[in-house]
């Protein structure tokens, strides 16, 4: 199941909801000020991986070198 993250929109408090993709967020409440409805807010991702790992180039390929 996805995380998804929310920003009340009466408190501005953000907080992550993990829920199926078809679940809307008509019941969710902001756990801070308890308000009905938060938004889904674009969530940032990281990559965890060596400076080596971030080039194109499969294992063993000579294609992109």
């Amino acid at each position: 199941m996805p995380i998804y993250e929310y920003k009340c929109t009466r408190c501005g408090g953000v907080f992550e909801k993990i829920q199926r993709i078809e679940d809307g967020n008509e019941s969710l409440r902001c756990p801070y000020c308890g308000a009905k409805s938060p938004e889904r807010i674009l969530s940032s991702f990281s990559h965890k991986g060596s400076e080596s790992s971030s080039s194109c180039k499969a294992p063993g390929s000579t294609r992109f070198s």
